[in-house]
């Protein structure tokens, strides 16, 4: 197993609730179809990226979300522009079109995300940067390439955690992607993101985790009632804050708020 992509002990039947209240059958199929559309929208309008207005982007990735039946909640500051690299703690698909809604960037995505129907199409066009999980020797070369993104101004986003987490607990930030901010003298973007339903409690549906299929926590998701995603844009990292990478990764790690680690334990045992 690679070390720059580490597995988390999260598995749907250990850790992913089923949804409480659920939304009816054909509500359910009509949100994934307006997903699709509007994936496949995406898709059509890459190649003008850089004619489209960054406010533009942000909706539509705020619409993904929407469409699958998500309320967002953004709270915190907007994003420094000019070259950014923005991190966050990963739980589900969800994660890659709300990290985007507080600015778009270049992903950092492993190998496989290409293989995935739709999805990895728009990704591929949309720049996205990938890592092959299990080639630790070109680790040193993909954190030269997202230096170099950095360089000439571009925003690029990764989940340091290296694998999705259910939300009870999470992964510690991987310190690589980090020697790739300080190379390049930017600063580094804190978000942390987290699941809740209408009631105020937190929620387990949406992680993507273990062996889950993209199409069984797409379906999840699109059946729950009332979820809703925050995210919360902290105060961003500027250049220097840190005097290694190591330094770096901890204090761009999000407080884990979500529920007692005992609780996570308890569930995967």
């Amino acid at each position: 197993m690679s070390a720059w992509l580490p597995t988390a002990p999260c598995t749907p039947e250990a850790c992913v609730e089923a949804p409480g209240r659920t939304a009816a059958v054909p509500r359910a199929v009509l949100r994934l179809t307006v997903v699709l559309l509007l994936l496949l929208a995406g898709i059509a309008l890459t190649p003008f990226g850089g004619r489209i207005p960054v406010s533009l982007v942000r909706r539509w990735c705020r619409w993904i979300v929407r469409a699958a039946g998500v309320r967002v909640r953004i709270t915190g500051a907007a994003a420094p522009t000019g070259g950014l690299l923005l991190v966050a703690n990963h739980i589900s698909w969800l994660d890659v079109p709300l990290l985007a809604a507080v600015r778009p960037a270049r992903m950092l995505a492993k190998t496989e995300v290409r293989q995935w129907p739709v999805a990895g199409a728009l990704a591929a066009r949309g720049g996205t940067l990938f890592i092959d999980r299990d080639r630790l020797r070109a680790l040193p070369d993909t954190v030269a390439r997202i230096a170099g993104a950095l360089r000439e101004g571009a925003a690029v986003a990764a989940f340091p955690e290296g694998s999705t987490w259910c939300g009870r607990a999470q992964g510690t930030f991987r310190r690589a992607v980090f020697q790739a901010a300080l190379d390049a003298g930017v600063p580094v973007q804190p978000v942390r993101i987290g699941y809740r339903l209408s009631g105020g409690r937190a929620t387990t549906a949406p992680a993507y985790v273990g062996d889950d299929t993209l199409l069984a926590s797409l379906w999840r998701v699109a059946t729950t009632h009332g979820l809703i995603a925050e995210v919360e844009v902290r105060d961003p990292l500027p250049p220097g804050a840190g005097p290694d990478r190591r330094t770096l990764a901890r204090a761009a790690q999000p407080p884990d708020t979500t529920a007692p680690t005992w609780t996570h334990t308890v569930l995967v045992a």
